[in-house]
């Protein structure tokens, strides 16, 4: 539909204008830095920034009753540059033009309400939202339309040229950071650092093919960072981790699409969320933050953050119940099968220390919780979740026995219903399971399989006859004939099946 097919009341507001005044904002010595340079940390005191816009006042000059039509009716807009994350323009990057908006289709992923056995068994209402349905299969390609539109912004404007972008990762911000510098390919190239053997081939194989220069060195993705942090403090490079603040404000798309999938109704609503390098629990409380703060939703919703057992530091940081005696230790991490969450020391971690206060300002209640999980309930609930019509990963699987820990705890009601990030595509993960069905993890993942949860395929291929079909030589005739009746007796009896 076309801007003049909606009510004039409306109208005006469809198609942002560029506007706002956005800086950087520092979380230790809380001075300002304007947005024509690249900045990851506080050029005076080095702590991690996040971006603020020094007029979001003026958002509030417009009821709630209003943004809901704004976003609601730009659902029908057919301009590429407002179909994914920028529909909430305002509140992600509004000094930038359209024209700079980078959209490959990140963005509005499903979510999916668990089938009645599913909900019976956990006990609460749940959704998965499959962020794995983005273009690069995993949620960092929000980010990474945030960042890679700053950068065609500084690029357009001359501020930049011959763009290098770099990152550290477990593999899904490889694969969505290569997949983004190659559509902008003509300024932009891209590296990536992965720990060796610690990538799955599946997320190996993304930013290779979309032609990234990819470093793969020993030890785990916290080395990878501190390579990377020490290239952008040296060399002219765009560094597309989340130190990256511009990588925040795309995350939040999440919380303002759970917002609007509910009809800005957050009454009783539960948000799950795995914790890596913690920028996307930083982003899912800021972007709620920002729309209660406009008047978009009138409560915040309940946060959950999941850690595993293998790689617990932000648990062990609020395991303390006293804010006055909290420490943060980083953790040396174990292996884990929810790969992303194999973070000892995520940068991120000031963030969420003043994010998680603010939201508990602005609530009536305790309302952001963290708990630990298995390694093993991580791998049983992905599969049981997946056995019930989800395609949920390891982390999905990490959300799903975060929830169930959270209830026996006592942080969520039977009366609430859950929503869980299942941030990347089961089949980037498919090796993981492939090693419980078979039996065959390192002693190190201390995962053992159920066995009703184990699968495997059945080979049919009937004795006692003369001949079988092969590639390049088909069965014709009474042959044919006799391998068909054969294999479908043999499935017949395996099956159980009685005649019709």
């Amino acid at each position: 539909m076309k801007p003049s097919d909606f009510p004039e009341t409306i109208q005006p507001y469809l198609i942002p204008r560029p506007g706002g005044e956005m800086v950087y904002r520092c979380l230790g010595c809380a001075e300002t830095f304007g947005i024509d340079e690249l900045h990851y940390v506080c050029p005076c005191c080095h702590q991690v920034l996040l971006i603020e816009d020094l007029q979001a006042r003026r958002l509030q000059d417009l009821p709630g009753s209003i943004w809901h039509q704004i976003f609601d009716y730009r659902k029908m807009l057919t301009d590429p540059a407002l179909r994914g994350i920028y529909r909430y323009h305002e509140f992600i990057g509004p000094v930038l033009p359209l024209d700079n908006i980078v959209y490959l289709g990140e963005g509005h992923t499903p979510m999916i309400q668990s089938n009645a056995q599913l909900r019976e068994r956990i006990g609460v209402n749940l959704y998965f939202k499959n962020d794995g349905q983005n273009p690069s299969a995993s949620f960092k390609d929000r980010g990474m339309a945030s960042a890679f539109s700053y950068l065609s912004y500084m690029i357009g404007t001359g501020q930049l040229s011959d763009v290098l972008a770099i990152c550290a990762s477990t593999g899904d911000t490889s694969a969505a950071a290569a997949l983004y510098a190659a559509y902008l390919q003509q300024d932009i190239k891209s590296a990536v650092l992965l720990p060796h053997g610690k990538v799955t081939p599946q997320q190996l194989s993304q930013p290779l093919g979309s032609g990234a220069q990819v470093f793969e060195i020993p030890g785990v993705f916290d080395d990878c960072m501190k390579v990377v942090e020490k290239l952008s403090e040296t060399y002219r490079v765009a560094l597309l981790n989340s130190k990256n603040a511009w990588r925040i404000l795309g995350q939040e798309s999440y919380a303002y699409e759970i917002a609007q999938d509910f009809d800005y109704d957050l009454h009783k609503i539960v948000v799950v969320v795995p914790i890596g390098n913690a920028g996307n629990i930083t982003a899912v409380m800021r972007g709620f933050l920002k729309f209660l703060d406009a008047g978009i939703i009138s409560q915040l919703p309940k946060i959950i953050g999941v850690q595993s057992k293998h790689a617990n530091p932000v648990y062990r940081y609020y395991r303390e119940p006293e804010p006055d005696k909290r420490r943060f230790e980083p953790v040396t991490v174990r292996s884990s099968v929810a790969q992303a969450a194999m973070i000892g020391n995520p940068v991120s971690m000031p963030r969420v220390i003043r994010l998680v206060e603010q939201y508990q300002q602005h609530s009536t209640e305790p309302n952001v919780f963290f708990v630990e999980v298995t390694e093993q309930d991580i791998m049983d609930w992905q599969l049981s979740a997946n056995r019930n019509g989800h395609i949920a990963c390891t982390h999905g699987g990490e959300c799903l026995a975060g929830l169930v820990e959270a209830i026996k705890i006592g942080y969520v009601a039977i009366d609430e219903t859950a929503i869980l990030d299942s941030t990347a595509h089961a089949l980037k993960f498919a090796g993981f399971q492939d090693l419980y069905f078979q039996d065959q993890f390192p002693p190190e993942f201390q995962i053992k399989p159920k066995t009703v949860l184990q699968n495997a395929p059945l080979l049919v291929a009937p004795k006692n006859i003369d001949r079988l079909p092969e590639a390049g030589k088909p069965l014709e005739g009474e042959d044919f004939k006799q391998f068909v009746d054969r294999v479908a007796q043999d499935i017949a009896l395996a099956l159980r099946l009685k005649k019709s």
